[in-house]
């Protein structure tokens, strides 16, 4: 117990600094400092509560053992009390595991078809809905950045900017969440085009990355910019306005290219392909420096490929199934309608579990 108390003094210390801080109103005058601040102060907190609950619970426990030398009644009560500081130190153990820094970061999620044509499409409208569903159940905000829809009313690809209200606790974060949602996602249905009846599985690809809070996280120098206009187009690619509008940017750089006509300026479309653009370069920052501290985060796989599938919507049985942590279920309508959270956190379980099975490096 002492190792735990040792491990958690610098962070009890790191919160009390901060509490300070934000009591400066120096801080709160810029905006991005206090944010930054306060997601700290919140994430420590929950350290802070569990060590509290920790400390009550071992000295209930030795002031119980030392009055049951002579009284009987308290003798009674210590395996209730012994447990209740085991629990006490299990949560504590649990939350010193060390968080994903992104984890009260919103994010931008992308939807793109793969194999399979008008049915990879649909099915990526069915995936957007769910997430936007599910935001939706958890109070968040989502707000459609671009688009490329079919004929049929599915989507190419789509950008989803998905924001939690407020400063959320890390482990409420948008992020937390929604990072283990990268990947491929594989569908087995009868299509809507199909006339046979036949089952067909085709798949479609979803990417995931926090997005950039402050221009000053990630440096972009205008000179590394590529900027083309162009047409908006619709579904079956024809021309929706007469107007070069959408915009495409290129980093030159990474060879990042993101392009935007969802809004009617030319201008808007800019502003909303920079904030692609950002997000997905310090998605690549990030994945470098935990390169270099071989502590890789869980990789999204950036293809379509059917093969490289993380989970499976299978509507003749109603099943669901992540490949990655073993979760299947019978409830797909319920899933699609939103209900992912126990899919999630699945997720989250698996990778809790691997964290703390892990040997110290």
């Amino acid at each position: 117990m002492a190792e735990t108390f040792s491990a958690v003094q610098p962070l009890l210390d790191e919160y009390a600094d901060i509490e300070s801080q934000l009591q400066d109103p120096a801080v709160h005058a810029d905006a991005g400092r206090a944010k930054t601040l306060g997601r700290r102060f919140a994430e420590l907190g929950r350290v802070v509560a569990a060590h509290r609950a920790w400390s009550a619970a071992v000295d209930d426990l030795t002031a119980a053992e030392e009055m049951a030398e002579t009284d009987l009644e308290f003798a009674a009560e210590l395996p209730a009390l012994a447990e209740a500081a085991s629990a006490a130190e299990e949560r504590l153990r649990r939350i010193l595991i060390p968080r994903d820094p992104d984890d009260a970061r919103d994010v931008i999620l992308e939807v793109k078809a793969g194999e399979g044509g008008e049915e990879s499409a649909l099915f990526a409208g069915d995936l957007v809905k769910m997430y936007l569903k599910y935001a939706e159940q958890k109070g968040w905000v989502t707000q459609v950045l671009d688009k490329t829809e079919t004929e049929l009313g599915g989507y190419k690809e789509v950008s989803v900017a998905i924001k939690a209200k407020g400063t959320p606790e890390p482990e409420q974060g948008v992020w937390a969440h929604l990072k283990y949602e990268g990947g491929v996602h594989r569908v087995q249905r009868v299509p809507i085009t199909e006339s046979q009846g036949r089952i067909h599985t085709s798949a479609a690809g979803v990417l995931v990355f926090p997005e950039v809070e402050e221009v000053a996280e990630v440096e972009i120098d205008p000179n590394d910019l590529r900027i083309d206009v162009f047409h908006s187009s619709g579904p079956g690619g024809q021309s929706v306005n007469t107007t070069d509008s959408a915009v495409r940017i290129t980093h030159l750089p990474t060879g990042t290219v993101v392009s935007c006509q969802n809004e009617k300026s030319q201008l808007q479309n800019k502003e909303q392909a920079m904030r692609i653009l950002r997000a997905r370069l310090l998605a690549v920052q990030r994945e470098a420096q935990e390169a270099e501290a071989a502590q890789a985060r869980r990789s999204q796989v950036r293809t379509v490929d059917r093969s490289e599938r993380i989970r499976t919507y299978n509507f003749p049985e109603n099943r669901i199934a992540d490949h990655r942590t073993g979760y299947k279920a019978y409830n797909l309508d319920q899933v699609l309608a939103g209900d992912l959270g126990p899919v999630i956190q699945s997720a989250i379980d698996a990778d809790e579990a691997a964290q703390l099975s892990a040997p110290d490096e």
